[in-house]
């Protein structure tokens, strides 16, 4: 019988809370294997063991996939569930092993999990160790070895395995409460909501697009990129904010070096207003210092001075590349990279302030009428919901709407 055992890493460090996140853990892995043969998930004396149905094994590519991409989880290994018996043990392993093919060395690597059962783990080692040469003539190498055989015996149960699954690390979905990512079409954003998604936030997300003044590509693009990362979150929210008519009054208004400021600012008082309707704690943008006219020290100071919630930059220090890395590894890099009519990229003026002096941004935006110009965005925002694995082909659950609470009810914060 197939099992998998799933080794959480850094929860083990949480001392009296680590129950609670153990829980949540359980509860993520429930969901996300959902569809799938999984007769239990249950913790078991520091891991969890995911109980597979006879189907499981030939689920595994599929069950790898999405263990793969859950935070919380530090590793994990598909394994063969055998009584705690070391002799029966032994004799198991050494039958397992005649299908694989023969390693340069191995090694075993057992953990005694239950101090109740009397052999202890070098016993156990050297023992199965002896008994997998002598039927294989396997050399044993226990600093290099190139198949390492894991055994490990808990209270009533012992499992083996042949190879350990990278996770994520991390911490659980939900753990760390909810914050909304300022979500562009590009490389950097969606990177930056997955390292929040990773250190266990729930992230929704907001997008502004200038349609009908441009094309619907940036909102294809911003649906395509939420599905991706629901793969890790289980659930999204996506807010799709017209913004191409505040962007005009901009235009006939601001001074044009401070144009691309002056948007930003718009879109932290929009993206803040729906962080807080979506009970959202922190805003997240993809900004790396330097990285374009909008992103110094200067200008990051100007735009984010108009939101009381703290602004995350999870990106800040990081170099173009690293982050691409990312995007590759995350699988959002080939949605970025697509090309589309953005919404930044509308009436951006030729040369636009790297240094926006203090107050030089509020004093401009007094010709316009700021709030006027949030409501009026606020009122055609639509929402668009997501959840894996329930969803067949990772489409939104529910058909896009109108954002269903009255603009004059949001829950602003005030100045």
């Amino acid at each position: 019988m197939y099992s998998v055992i799933v080794h959480y890493g850094e929860l083990a460090l949480k001392g009296r809370n680590r129950p609670w996140f153990v829980s949540m853990l359980v509860r993520t892995i429930k969901a996300a294997l959902h569809g799938l043969d999984v007769q239990s998930v249950k913790p078991l004396v520091g891991r969890l063991v995911v109980t597979l149905g006879p189907d499981g094994g030939a689920q595994w590519d599929e069950i790898r996939t999405r263990l793969s991409r859950i935070p919380g989880i530090g590793n994990f290994a598909r394994a063969t569930h055998v009584a705690p018996d070391l002799e029966l043990i032994a004799e198991t392993v050494a039958q397992a092993v005649a299908s694989e093919p023969a390693p340069r060395g191995f090694r075993i690597a057992a953990r005694r999990a239950d101090k109740r059962f009397g052999i202890p783990s070098p016993e156990i080692e050297r023992v199965v160790g002896a008994r997998v040469q002598a039927a294989t003539g396997w050399k044993v190498n226990l600093s290099a070895p190139e198949l390492s055989i894991g055994i490990e015996v808990l209270s009533a149960d012992a499992f083996f395995y042949f190879k350990k699954e990278p996770g994520v690390g991390g911490l659980p979905i939900g753990t760390s409460g909810r914050v909304t990512c300022l979500l562009s079409g590009g490389i950097d954003s969606p990177v930056a909501a997955w390292r929040l998604i990773r250190r266990g936030a729930r992230v929704t997300f907001v997008h502004f697009h200038s349609y009908p003044i441009l094309s619907r590509t940036s909102q294809d693009k911003a649906r395509e990129l939420v599905k991706q990362l629901t793969r890790y979150q289980l659930k999204s929210r996506l807010y799709l904010v017209p913004f191409g008519g505040l962007q005009q009054q901009v235009v006939l208004t601001i001074p044009p070096h401070l144009r691309v400021v002056v948007y930003r600012r718009l879109m932290m008082r929009i993206a803040e207003r729906l962080a807080v309707t979506a009970g959202a704690r922190a805003l997240v943008t993809g900004d790396a210092v330097g990285q374009v006219a909008s992103q110094t020290l200067a200008n990051l100071q100007a735009v984010g001075e108009v939101s009381r919630l703290p602004i995350l930059r999870p990106l800040i220090g990081f170099h173009k590349e690293e982050i691409t890395q990312d995007a590759v590894r995350i699988g959002t890099y080939r949605t970025s990279i697509v090309k589309d009519d953005d919404c930044c990229t509308l009436f951006t003026p030729r040369y636009p302030t790297t240094g926006a002096r203090p107050g030089e941004a509020e004093v401009a935006e007094r010709e316009l009428d700021v709030d006027a110009l949030v409501e009026s965005a606020l009122a055609e925002v639509v929402v668009d919901d997501y959840v894996f694995p329930e969803a067949a082909e990772h489409v939104p659950s529910v058909p896009s709407r109108r954002l269903d609470l009255a603009v004059s009810k949001l829950p602003g914060v005030t100045e």
